[in-house]
């Protein structure tokens, strides 16, 4: 089928719960009941308030008003290090991601120390695709999360991004060790056993995900995929349907619906589809790809070499690519050029190439 989703938002993630650091830390430098005040510093214990009122916003949802509060506490003590670190978590909450990391950076360079600074600032770089990043964080960290859940699905993640398997299943392992409830561990350990063709453990992983959580999307378009692989495509659609009410627009979602119905011959219905999932991530070598299994059975071969071609330069390793690129060919009756196609897929180990290139080329 098409693209899995990790958990965190297979491969764009979710957002997880980020850390929380020391949300009661500073109450010792609020008034004591006899009226004395218990921190000599003026400045401090009005940072204190403004920090502790941050929190209070931040645990309402009320990110504004939290970041609000803790840009007050930061304007009364410039090396507040807790109050960069919970209005990096507001900002990202909020939509702003950027700012979310220049406060972790902040908060990292105010204690060097900061594990759960570290942490956050990980989650940040997974999601924008530095890994290496990411990893270099999280393995600053280890001693103090070696045995947290949340620290090992993270790694199971970075490893993944990095095309680690081995290391990304120790992991996630361990992760679900820990936490056997551990929804995201699962989805995206599932996520690796499909990737490594070990469907009947992707299947059991995700099942036992959507049992812990039947409004999982990303256990939902998993799941789905694991079902197009076997040909089940109308059960495949209903359940990329599931992850798109719950998750709107997600264009790997889109991208996958469409592949839905391209195969269950609804073409018209998928164009649109995905055009969206294009609109919404123009870099999806998968959506250009299914664009062009479209225009192929459209029987429109130029459109198709066009779009096939634009998957192959984003991202080579896209399945089918080349059995795909070489039946345009062989549709604008160039033999010689499919075949050429073919062959660099038998290369690629495109599965549909080979078996063409047996027929078609000899």
């Amino acid at each position: 089928m098409n693209q899995l989703h990790l958990q965190k938002s297979f491969i764009q993630r979710t957002i997880p719960n980020r850390i929380i650091r020391r949300l009661a830390l500073y109450a010792c430098c609020l008034p004591a009941l006899t009226g004395s005040v218990s921190c000599g510093n003026s400045d401090q214990e009005e940072a204190a308030q403004f920090f502790l009122r941050g929190n209070v916003q931040l645990q309402k949802r009320e990110f504004r008003e939290a970041i609000r509060y803790y840009t007050e506490a930061i304007d009364k003590k410039a090396d507040f290090a807790d109050a960069y670190n919970n209005r990096g978590l507001a900002r990202y909450r909020n939509g702003d991601r950027d700012g979310a990391l220049a406060d972790y950076d902040k908060a990292i360079d105010a204690d060097p120390e900061f594990a759960e600074a570290y942490l956050n600032r990980a989650d940040i770089w997974l999601e924008s695709n530095h890994a290496l990043r990411g990893l270099s964080d999280l393995e600053r960290i280890e001693k103090t999360y070696t045995d947290s859940t949340f620290y090992q699905t993270r790694l199971g993640d970075a490893y993944m991004e990095l095309k680690k398997p081995g290391q990304a299943q120790a992991a996630y392992d361990k992760a679900i060790r820990l936490d056997a409830g551990n929804v995201e561990a699962l989805t995206n350990r599932g996520a690796l056993f499909y990737q490594q063709k070990a469907y009947e453990q992707a299947g059991q992983d995700l099942d036992r995900a959507l049992t812990l959580n039947p409004k999982q999307p990303e256990a939902l378009n998993n799941k789905a995929l694991l079902l197009a692989n076997s040909g089940q495509y109308q059960q495949a659609l209903l359940l990329v349907d599931q992850a798109l009410a719950i998750r709107t627009g997600q264009p790997y979602y889109l991208n996958n619906k469409g592949y839905c119905l391209l195969m269950l011959n609804r073409d018209g219905e998928a164009l649109p589809v995905i055009q969206e999932a294009l609109r919404k991530d123009p870099a999806n070598a998968w959506a250009h790809r299914n664009l062009g299994i479209y225009y192929l059975r459209q029987q429109q071969p130029d459109q198709a070499i066009s779009s096939l071609t634009e998957a192959g330069r984003l991202d080579p390793s896209v399945d089918n690519l080349y059995g795909y690129s070489g039946k345009a060919w062989l549709l604008k009756n160039d033999r010689n050029k499919a075949c050429e196609q073919w062959k660099r897929g038998i290369t690629a180990g495109d599965p549909m190439a080979q078996e063409l290139a047996k027929v078609q080329c000899r």
